[in-house]
């Protein structure tokens, strides 16, 4: 990757509260780099050591508290895995991540890495490690009449003329648990 893109892709990570990390699990990717029209492959071992880089970046622009979950997409091609699930599952462990795989191929555990970090931010928020109050806490309350956290871990949307919704149209955190392999 070239500076100027590194150099705007970290302005992403200042305040965030949480990131997903993303590596292909395969052989090999092709990359085009916009920048200067040309392209190249990079092996997934490759994208799989700059998981490093990017995890120190975040770490040091993000807040303190920074929730982060690693995720290897393709599983659906497990004929071609290059990166182990044993040794992304080690990795994520020894720099203290979540770890799940994925397809978006297929779809599975799409929403899973999302609503992991979610759920951990807002155990975060409940526990008193984060406060949306603070600033630099990567997270606020925004308008209070569209959003609303619970103290048991819901998060509901209101209409927007105040009146509650039916309890069915929450999503419910607390007992979550992605499918497949995780963490």
């Amino acid at each position: 990757m070239n500076v100027e893109t590194r150099s705007v892709t970290r302005s992403y990570y200042r305040g965030a509260a949480g990131v997903i990390l993303v590596y292909d699990i395969t052989k090999s990717v092709l990359v085009g780099d916009f920048a200067t029209s040309s392209n190249r492959f990079f092996s997934s071992r490759e994208t799989f050591i700059n998981l490093s880089k990017w995890l120190a970046d975040a770490r040091t622009l993000a807040s303190p508290h920074l929730v982060a979950v690693l995720v290897g997409n393709k599983s659906d091609r497990e004929e071609d895995r290059e990166v182990e699930w044993s040794e992304a599952s080690r990795w994520a462990a020894e720099n203290g991540v979540h770890f799940l795989e994925a397809s978006s191929l297929t779809g599975d555990n799409v929403e899973a890495p999302f609503l992991l970090a979610a759920r951990s931010i807002l155990l975060s928020i409940e526990s008193g490690v984060l406060d949306p109050e603070k600033a630099g806490s990567g997270v606020s309350y925004g308008d209070r009449a569209l959003r609303r956290v619970t103290s048991s871990s819901h998060l509901s949307f209101g209409s927007l003329s105040g009146s509650r919704r039916k309890r069915s149209d929450r999503i419910r955190l607390r007992n979550w648990m992605p499918s497949g392999k995780c963490c």
